[in-house]
């Protein structure tokens, strides 16, 4: 089974890809749908991050009060850090179990889609990384767009993650998305045809 790593920075395309890959077929294990997944109501890490923050953090149903939760990381020095310390364990255990299931049922190739792959050291789970690469003007541009942010809140957004161009150093494969929908479906589709689909 080759497992290739999917990543990007904000607003440069990485979830159209990996929703291009899904209707392609290929299986995608979705990193922030786990992140969602190991939080949810009766689990592990929501009693975890009960324990260290509060009941404030919960909704009345029990659920997770997410915005309740930013608030408590973000008016804590070295929340943020607990809060990854608490989940980033839990979320690899859940993608590794992933990985070990589409194994088993004999999937020659899965993408893992890990927006901070990076940044929490998923390289080693990976035979190849893609990462999806705009321009700075670009990404702006489409937040501006797509969000209503200003052009400095975009900014702000772009600055906080890892830079698309050390990203774009450490990938086996970038795919830059400056043009349509077309081309980047192209990109997919040849690369698949290139590796995959070969009778």
């Amino acid at each position: 089974m080759r497992v290739i790593g999917l990543t990007g920075g904000i607003a440069s395309g990485k979830s159209t890809v990996s929703n291009l890959f899904k209707i392609s077929g290929v299986p995608v294990i979705d990193a922030d749908l786990v992140a969602r997944q190991v939080v949810e109501k009766g689990t592990d890490g929501l009693t975890a991050l009960v324990n260290r923050f509060g009941e404030a953090i919960l909704n009345t149903d029990g659920t997770l009060n997410r915005t309740e939760l930013g608030r408590k990381m973000f008016s804590d020095d070295g929340g943020r850090k607990e809060v990854n310390d608490i989940l980033q364990p839990l979320i690899r255990q859940e993608i590794t179990g992933k990985m070990t299931d589409y194994q088993e049922q004999g999937k020659p190739l899965i993408v893992l889609d890990i927006p901070l792959l990076f940044e929490m050291n998923y390289e080693s789970l990976c035979d190849d990384i893609i990462v999806v690469a705009v321009s700075v003007e670009t990404q702006i541009a489409r937040m501006e767009k797509r969000n209503g942010y200003t052009r400095q809140e975009a900014l702000e957004r772009i600055q906080s993650q890892m830079p698309l161009e050390e990203k774009v150093k450490r990938a086996t494969i970038v795919w830059s998305n400056e043009g349509t929908l077309q081309d980047l479906e192209q990109k997919v589709h040849q690369w698949l045809l290139e590796n995959f689909l070969k009778k």
